[in-house]
């Protein structure tokens, strides 16, 4: 019995270099960076974040976005 060989354009390796082309052509780059605990605190006392918040990803990436867009006057 015959077995098909996996398709490499559907595997993860695959998705990963979509996604990165992607984010070439719409000019974006992927940062991941570190954050202390007192820089979480600062987002907060900013506004830009909601104590409640301080471990959620995405509510931390919208953060450090608004921090970005603010000071670059977007």
């Amino acid at each position: 019995m015959p077995t098909k060989a996996p398709s490499s354009s559907n595997g993860p390796a695959a998705e990963r270099m979509r996604c990165y082309r992607k984010r070439q052509r719409q000019g974006l780059q992927y940062v991941r960076i570190l954050l202390h605990v007192t820089d979480i605190d600062a987002l907060i006392h900013m506004g830009l974040l909601k104590d409640n918040q301080r471990t959620d990803v995405d509510a931390l990436q919208a953060a450090v976005l608004g921090l970005v867009y603010r000071t670059n006057g977007a």
